[in-house]
Parts: structure tokens; sequence; C-alpha cells
């Protein structure tokens, strides 16, 4: 009976997934039903004008790359009168560097990452913009084997729970404590990473202190797996497929999912410098269109099998299609003795307005710089978020495809446990849920406030200061 309920569940995600996925078609599924000829003749206009057409745009081996890599693949940069090159490189810190440099045009960056960039938080300051959204959820915290069965030992009950909160986690690190052992080692991918702030968010709602209880480092995502087989570290959070393949490799467990965290929360971007921006604002318009296209194409739930298939490559991901169809699927395995569960919307690129750069997640995303301490002086948070997001670009490529798109900056996060509709837009949005683990809820115009909802922090920012210049 289990295994019959099992496929059941299944059969049902795939069912949400199709209902989901179903409505993602704009202007430009229209144009890919003209004959070849008009469909040349139709989009001839759109490569006019263009300052710079071959580039090159950096990947990191994750399968959230897919909207570049398709884009590629699939001639979407080439209809947009783009000859694109995709880099495979080895670290975020790499990506930074060589779009700071100009050696690569463009790249799949962390949300985060050009938002440091522009306020020099880890480097050296470097103005950057983001007019796209590559996708939504798609990371998870996975440990060692042995560790889960200490977390089982330690609190059974809240290992029970779904989803699995850090209690079990304070609780194994209260007794190493007690008995003088050095704190346990985990992994993110970037300190600006959203996998560096989830983990901290999902630590420090038990009350775990992530700067003090437990050693945080950083490892490039490929690595995480050899890195846990090793012993040099006991846990992570990272993004596909490298929490499957440790479970599938029967190294380690995944605990939660950062859809399960935050419902829907932005992953990726792609990022450019402002000055390429500035120089070339029409070749970076027919990027954002290109990848717009390309996510639509890949959020037909008909398409997820040839997107696996592409982006298995060696050139890309590098990675076993079993391992990574699983996630993009609509599916996901915790443990490798257990049967997939379904999480229809671990992988969102285009649905639920995924490509929409909104103002409101930089804002999030500053906040936690300033809660733990990498931010350390006051500033008007919605000013440099308006800097570095720019929806302006993204409504006017949105605009030429003839797809709707929002007509706000901003949105509330944490108010919305299920589907709901996006009325302030040029054509109502359906929209996902948006719920924190936590129950806390995040309005954008009320960032101090929110700041101040934290117990655990390591804030080194007055928040008397930071509201004289956010009020």
């Amino acid at each position: 009976m289990s295994d019959q309920r099992d496929d059941d569940k299944l059969t049902l995600s795939r069912r949400r997934f199709l209902q989901s996925t179903g409505m993602v078609l704009g202007a430009s599924a229209v144009m890919s039903m003209l004959p070849a000829g008009m469909r040349s003749a139709a989009w001839a206009a759109g490569s006019e004008g263009l300052e710079k057409t071959r580039l090159t745009f950096g990947i990191i081996p994750l399968t959230d790359c897919a909207p570049l890599v398709v884009a590629a693949e699939k001639g979407y940069f080439k209809k947009h009168g783009l000859d694109v090159t995709i880099s495979k490189e080895a670290s975020w810190a790499n990506i930074r560097d060589k779009v700071s440099i100009g050696a690569l045009d463009g790249a799949h960056m962390l949300a985060g990452m050009p938002i440091a960039a522009t306020l020099g938080v880890g480097a050296i300051p470097k103005p950057t913009v983001t007019a796209y959204s590559m996708d939504l959820n798609g990371n998870a915290i996975t440990v060692s084997n042995e560790l889960y069965e200490r977390m089982v030992k330690a609190d059974p009950a809240a290992m029970k729970e779904s989803p699995v909160s850090a209690r079990a986690l304070k609780k194994v690190i209260d007794e190493d404590k007690a008995k003088g052992r050095e704190p346990m080692t985990f992994a993110m991918v970037f300190p600006v990473s959203t996998h560096n702030y989830e983990l901290r968010y999902w630590m420090a709602s038990a009350g775990i202190d992530p700067d003090q209880d437990v050693r945080l480092i950083v490892i490039p995502p490929p690595q995480m797996v050899a890195n846990l087989r090793s012993n040099n570290i006991v846990g992570y959070c990272v993004g596909e497929p490298w929490n499957e393949r440790a479970v599938q490799a029967g190294l380690g467990r995944t605990l939660i999912t950062n859809y399960e965290i935050w419902n829907n929360n932005p992953e990726k971007v792609f990022g450019v410098n402002l000055e390429w921006a500035e120089k070339y604002p029409n070749t970076h318009k027919a990027a954002v269109m290109a990848l717009i296209e390309a996510a639509q194409w890949m959020d037909q739930p008909e398409n997820r099998m040839e997107v696996v298939k592409i982006i298995s490559q060696k050139s890309y991901v590098n990675a076993p299609e079993d391992v990574v169809k699983m996630s993009m699927t609509g599916t996901f395995q915790y443990a490798k003795k257990e049967a997939a569960r379904p999480l229809p919307d671990f992988n969102v690129f285009y649905r639920y307005a995924a490509t929409f750069p909104w103002l409101s997640h930089a804002e999030w995303f500053i906040t936690q710089m300033i809660r733990w301490g990498q931010i350390e002086q006051a500033l008007d948070i919605k000013k440099a978020a308006a800097s570095v997001y720019r929806p302006d670009i993204y409504r006017d490529a949105a605009k030429t495809l003839g797809i709707a798109y929002p007509t706000i900056d901003s949105k509330t996060e944490g108010t919305h446990g299920g589907l709901w509709t996006l009325k302030e837009a040029t054509q109502p949005i359906a929209m996902g849920p948006d719920k924190f683990f936590d129950g806390m809820s995040y309005d954008p115009a009320k960032l101090v406030d929110y700041l101040r909802g934290f117990k655990m922090h390591a804030m080194k920012i007055s928040l008397a200061d930071l509201a004289k210049l956010n009020s």
C-alpha cells in the first residue's frame, strides 16, 4: 500500500506541475507557430542596432544555469542577433572577478552578488546590475549520515517534523560544547550567497549562532560532495544537483530545501557591469529577451527532460541525467532508501513572475547583509537596491515580447500560503506561495522593523542610525 501511496503522490505532483506550468505561453510562443520565413521577418527588427553581438556569459555548474545554457543551445540568443559562448567557471569568486574586469560580458550570479559588488561587500566596489531573475528555489541543506543519526537520537520528535527545524542540531551542538569538542564545520558556496543566508536563517531560528556555534566555510558547489565524503565538513547548503549527488551516493541526507525555508524565494540572477549595460543597452535588452523566452520554454513540462539532457552534458553541469532530472521534473529525494517526494516547485524558471527583478528581493538581501554584519555602515536600503535591480530594463524587454509583467517594484513576502493573483500587472499573473517556515513576514515598507524582529544577529549598525535613512 505504501508504494501505491507514493506513486499516487508523484502522480499528483506531476499533475500539479503540469497545471502550474501550463499557462506560460506569451507572444513568443505564438511567434513560434508561424512558418520559419515569417518568424525571421517578424523578428528582424530585434537584431538591428545591437552594439555588440559576440558575447561570453559565465556559469557555475548548477541546474539553475539552465536559462543561459538553453538560450544558447535552443537558439534564443541567435534569434535576437547574439552570438553567445557559455563559459563554465570554477567558483563564484571567478564569476565576480571576471565580470568585474570585463573578461565575461555577463554571468549567472547569486542574487546577492550584484548587490555586494556594487556596495563593495567582500571586494572592491564595482557597480553591477541585474534586469533578469533566473529562477526561484533550487537549494537544500544536506548533512552526513553520522550527523543525521546524532540528530535523530538527540530529538526524535523534531526530526519527524516537516519541514525539519534545526532544534535537533542545537541539541547536538550543546552536547558537543559540554564535552569540549570543536565546533562542527558546515559549508556554503559564497559569503553573500542565498545559501549562506538560508543556512543561517534555518540555524538561527533554533537558537544556533552561526558565527559562534558552528564553523562556516566556503566551498564551490561541485566540490561539496567530495568534501562531505572526506569528512572535511558535516553538512552544506548548495544548489542542485549537488544535494542529490550526495543522496544517491549514500553519503548523506537532505534535511530541508530552501523552498521549505521560504516558498518561492529568489535564487540566481543574470548580472552585468553597470558600465557594460550603459555602453550596450540594446545588446543587454536582447539578452534579457532571449532569457525570458528560454525560461518560458523551460517551464513547459513537456520540455523539462530535454532541459535535463542539455544541462547534464560535461560542458555544463557534468552530472548523470538520473540525478539532474529528479528536482527538475517536480520531485525530490531526501534519502537514498526513501521514495522521492513531490516538490513541483523546486525549480521555477518563468511562472510566478520568476524572471522579474523585484526591488523588494534586493532589499531583503541587503537586510540579511546587515543582519550578519557584512554591511557596517548605515545606508538607504531602497536607494541601494534600486541602483542594482533594474525592473525598468526588464519591462522594456517584456513589453517588446508582448508578455505580462508587474507594474509594481515591490511585494510582501510570507503573506500567501497558497496560490494568488498579482493584479498590479499589465495582465493578471498567477503567483505561488511565499511563506517563511518560521511564520515571519517581510514588508519592504518596514525594513528596519523587519530587522528588529530577529533575535539572533551580528549587526554592526545601530538600528536608530539605519532608521534615519530609511524612514
